[in-house]
């Protein structure tokens, strides 16, 4: 086992430790905390994938930029996002059993392909992925509608934050 396998085996274990954190802490602030952490998992795959453009995107977009702003509407919103109930419901044994019928799923659909094992074709050594990713994120017939449809819902999501906690006038109730 190499060098890459094991951190790639570490980097793992912690990323899937921490996205399962993320959905069962009952303190949404820590839930935050390791999405950031199950996040920053998620930066060192783009690295061990030598995809460094992919990795500082998700470095400065998604921790610097969409985690911190979910942390900042956890605080302001603080006192009216109290959540006395359980995390978990009566029907849980359920949902896990599906879930676990749907990996099981995906391993078999997985192992069943052809394509799994066919090597990646090479790039051409004048090919930009950079260039080209830009290109595809600005392109009609590419992601430019996905790309500010993304946008328009995080500004919603901030509007939303700001409504959500701003302070009420007495005769509003």
């Amino acid at each position: 086992m190499s060098g890459v396998e094991i951190v790639f085996i570490v980097v793992a274990a912690v990323t899937l430790g921490a996205a399962l954190m993320v959905v069962t802490t009952r303190k949404l602030l820590h839930a935050a905390i390791w999405l950031i952490v199950a996040l920053f998992g998620v930066a060192i795959f783009y690295v061990l994938l030598d995809a460094g453009f992919l990795a500082v995107a998700q470095l400065v977009v998604y921790i610097g930029a969409i985690a911190i702003l979910m942390i900042f509407a956890i605080m302001l919103t603080r006192r009216i996002a109290v959540d006395p109930g359980s995390q978990a419901n009566r029907e849980w044994p359920w949902a896990f059993l599906l879930v676990l019928l749907f990996f099981g799923g995906l391993i078999w659909l997985l192992s069943s392909w052809g394509g799994i094992e066919t090597p990646l074709p090479e790039l051409s050594s004048r090919a930009d992925p950079i260039r080209e990713l830009g290109i595809s994120l600005v392109s009609p017939e590419a992601y430019v509608i996905p790309f500010e449809l993304a946008s328009v819902m995080l500004l919603a999501a901030l509007i939303g934050a700001i409504v959500v906690s701003w302070p009420r006038k007495k005769d509003q109730g």
